[in-house]
């Protein structure tokens, strides 16, 4: 069994101690600090994580980054310092051949990681080692042939041995979906279910049912890529989804910019003017999530300053310093406000700015029928 080093030095781990989940302040250590008892605890699920997050008043991150690119060595010191800077939920992508769903940063990601020798068996080998050393869960991002080509009650099997809580098959249809889900489920691993901008409301309520841990909101129709700003249509389809479910719901697929993450989760728009006089700007920046979003997905971007840079370290600084500037858009817990108060006080006002919005029926950004 390979060994990899997790010592992340000398760049420094993003760190605060008087937060449960570190955000955007650095200290320079030799090693990432290990959770205390103070910390959110190791081993949570990731229906649990977003539990203890909405209790903290708090939004999740979750980054992605491809196992293997550039190696595995550095995918290991990329989740310990992920962990450290503030990361909710880890998205972890196996490289595949055909990854015809990502655009190009994580097509490339995916060559370099195949190109270095990664397969299953050894991303499998480097999370046994590294999971108990991490306190967020870890989502495995994979395409369904990867599932197969091992039969799917061994990948399973193998997730869970590794302690990996999740799996998102972007390109396993939902209607295709329900054997791997019930597998997966005697196995503990939440299978991910992913919702689109032309997803008929029918079916979203489908998926909004079936889907565990959260559901996976993407952005834009399309691949997967950076881009300039978020589609309007996430605030319209949002709301829907709410009025459905009270499972979490992430939006990935584009977010890349501080801007981005504060505006799906933390922004005062002009439909919460009248409420300003009324409500503490602080706390409204804290807890409310302007759209509704529980958690943003980061990939494209992180990819690219991991996998492009001309060294593991030059790519885990630039990596460190990105993900600071992204976690200090999101609402913080700081003010230790607990779930009695985040539900009293947040869901009555998330109401009022929806009462404010036109439906996504009666507005030309719709879900088709």
């Amino acid at each position: 069994m390979a060994s990899f080093d997790l010592a992340v030095a000398p760049y420094s781990c993003c760190f605060h101690v008087s937060s449960p989940k570190p955000r955007s302040h650095s200290v320079l250590m030799s090693h990432p600090p290990k959770p205390s008892l103070g910390m959110r605890a190791q081993g949570l699920g990731i229906s649990e994580t977003f539990t203890d997050l909405r209790s903290q008043g708090r939004v999740a991150f979750i980054p992605y980054i491809t196992a293997g690119d550039p190696d595995l060595s550095t995918t290991a010191k990329a989740l310990k310092l992920l962990d450290c800077c503030g990361a909710d939920i880890i998205e972890l992508g196996l490289p595949y051949n055909d990854p015809v769903l990502d655009g190009p940063v994580i097509q490339a990601s995916n060559k370099r990681a195949l190109a270095s020798k990664t397969n299953m068996e050894a991303v499998i080998s480097m999370l046994k080692e590294v999971v108990p050393q991490i306190s967020c869960p870890i989502v495995m991002f994979s395409y369904y042939n990867l599932i197969l080509a091992r039969r799917s009650e061994w990948f399973l099997s193998a997730l869970e041995d590794a302690g990996v809580k999740g799996l998102i098959v972007p390109d396993l249809p939902f209607e295709e979906s329900a054997d791997l889900r019930r597998e997966a489920a005697k196995k503990n691993v939440d299978v991910v279910l992913l919702a689109t901008p032309t997803t008929t409301k029918r079916k979203m309520k489908a998926i909004s049912d079936a889907s565990e841990g959260f559901i996976y909101l993407v952005s834009s129709a399309g691949v997967t890529g950076e881009r300039d700003t978020v589609n309007r249509q996430v605030q319209f389809l949002l709301k829907e989804i709410k009025e459905k479910t009270a499972k979490p719901v992430a939006v990935g697929f584009g977010i890349s910019k501080p801007e981005h993450v504060k505006q799906v989760s933390n922004t005062i728009d002009l439909h919460l003017s009248s409420l300003v006089s009324e409500i503490n700007t602080s706390k409204i920046l804290l807890q409310l999530s302007l759209w509704g979003a529980d958690g943003v997905i980061v990939g494209s971007a992180i990819v690219k300053l991991l996998g492009e840079a001309n060294s593991t370290e030059e790519g885990l600084k630039h990596v460190e310093s990105f993900v600071a500037s992204l976690t200090a858009a999101l609402p913080h817990g700081d003010h230790g406000l607990g779930e009695e108060h985040v539900s009293s006080f947040i869901l009555p006002q998330r109401r009022k700015l929806w009462q404010g919005l036109p439906s996504a029926s009666s507005s030309s950004l719709h879900l088709h029928h």
